[in-house]
């Protein structure tokens, strides 16, 4: 089992002022990171959820890559199932993963592919924060389903979480057992 020893680095002082001076130095470090932070945060520049690729050989490339990694995910699926991992909670995290990372990868490949249909789709930036679709006559459903496909965010976000806790827990239950569930 992993024990945690915290104790507080100041109390191995022989002297109040030596106590003080260590805590000054704390806080002139926590001052800096902190200014260095908030400067960070004020110099950011607006991010796309989904990134364009030169033509058009990085958009063949990449939509490549996005094929390869569905079929990976859907191998470790097939395995997961195969070996029934799936009983164990650490394992049926990482299952949803791989589901959430297949559909988010199924999501950009449709984004990648939309962002390229230029005479259906254009997008224009109003100002810092909003931002128009336009799309040509009758191809309204296709703008909506750009919209949504867009927030590919609220698949991988939710999947990296999943991937985190399935880990975490593996990692626990091998701790509090003392055999590797990891070669099962």
């Amino acid at each position: 089992m992993l024990k945690l020893h915290l104790e507080c680095p100041w109390l191995h002082y022989s002297s109040a002022k030596d106590q003080l001076l260590f805590m000054k130095e704390k806080y002139c470090k926590i001052k800096w990171i902190g200014l260095f932070v908030i400067l960070m945060l004020l110099g950011a520049v607006p991010a796309m959820a989904t990134q364009t690729h030169g033509e058009p050989e990085g958009l063949y490339a990449h939509q490549m890559a996005h094929v390869f990694f569905i079929l990976s995910l859907g191998i470790l699926e097939f395995w997961l199932r195969q070996r029934n991992l799936v009983k164990e909670p650490g394992w049926r995290y990482i299952q949803l993963a791989a589901v959430l990372l297949i559909l988010w990868n199924l999501d950009a490949f449709v984004v990648h592919f939309l962002t390229e249909q230029v005479d259906i789709l254009k997008m224009t930036t109003i100002d810092i924060w909003h931002k128009e679709i336009i799309y040509a006559e009758g191809y309204r459903t296709i703008g909506i389903l750009y919209y949504f496909t867009k927030l590919d965010h609220l698949l991988c976000v939710p999947a990296m979480f999943c991937m985190y806790l399935g880990l975490k827990t593996l990692l626990l239950k091998t701790d509090t057992d003392g055999k590797d569930v990891t070669k099962l």
